[in-house]
Formats: structure tokens, sequence, C-alpha cells
């Protein structure tokens, strides 16, 4: 199964594709989406487009994205969950399924402690994927979404085999 992992920024959105077969996950590619200083609404239109086009390149099965993070500046917030929801609909318009996860579960899937900072995020990535370079602070986070992702997909098969008579 390919999954694709995705940390939506209005300037920088990361991205991060891996392969996953049985408990193995191998890097397909990572990168990031630069959006530019234009409007804010044409980078928007950017990210949507990035991504349909990384999609229609890679054909991922599943899609997993990270959840705003709420802080205290409401106006970056917004801005986020804008460029979140551009993501989002670049998926959904591809017919791929979305899941969602908060920063804190994908750090504690990741490093084992939900408020690891971005270098151990980044350690972690390079380590389970068995990297040579550290990929950049916004690919590593993409990434550890996808990795995330295919680890809950495994505890939820591994679950539903035990119920089953």
């Amino acid at each position: 199964m390919r999954i694709l992992g995705i940390d939506p920024g209005s300037r920088f959105t990361g991205f991060g594709i891996i392969d996953v077969q049985g408990d193995k996950a191998t890097l397909v590619r990572h990168g990031v989406i630069r959006t530019g200083a234009g409007e804010f609404t044409e980078r928007l239109g950017v990210i949507f487009a990035e991504l349909r086009e990384l999609i229609q390149e890679h054909a991922p099965a599943e899609v997993a994205v990270e959840t705003v993070f709420v802080s205290h500046n409401a106006a970056s917030a917004l801005k986020l969950g804008q460029a979140r929801g551009a993501a989002v609909c670049a998926a959904i318009s591809m017919g791929l399924p979305v899941a969602e996860y908060s920063p804190r579960s994908v750090k504690q899937a990741i490093v084992g402690r939900g408020g690891a900072d971005k270098v151990q995020v980044q350690h972690m990535v390079s380590v389970l994927l068995q990297l040579q370079e550290t990929p950049a602070e916004d690919a590593a986070d993409a990434l550890a979404v996808a990795l995330c992702h295919q680890h809950t997909q495994q505890t939820v098969n591994r679950m539903q085999a035990l119920q089953k008579p």
C-alpha cells in the first residue's frame, strides 16, 4: 500500500510518500511545496494543484493529514486550517480516503512521546525509513504523518483479526 502524508502550511506544505509492505515502510519521495509570497488564495491554489499532481504521479492508496495545531494566534490558525482544507480537497477530488492525525498523536507514534521536538521527529523518521540524509522539517513531519497512519492501520488490522471468530 502507498501512503501520502501531508503536513499542511500556507507557505510550506510538506509531503512524504511511503510504500508499506507488511511491517516495513520504504521511502518513495518526500519534499516541500513552496507556495511563494503571492496572494493567500493563490497560495492555496498552489497547494491544491501540486498535491493533485503528486497524487496523479505516485498513485497513493490513502492520504494522511496532520490536523491544525491551534496556537495563540487565531489568524495563523485560520490560515493553517485553510491550507489543510486545500490539501484535503486535493485528495478527496482524486477519490482518495483521508485520515487525520493530531500533531501530538503523530509524535507519540513516531518518537514515543507527544511532546517531542522537530529534531527528534526528523531523527526517528530517518531511522524508521533508513534514510541516508535527514529530510527538511516539513517533509519529515509529513513522513511522520504517513508512518503514523501505517502504524494505526496495522493496529486496526490486528484488532480486527483478534475479533474474528
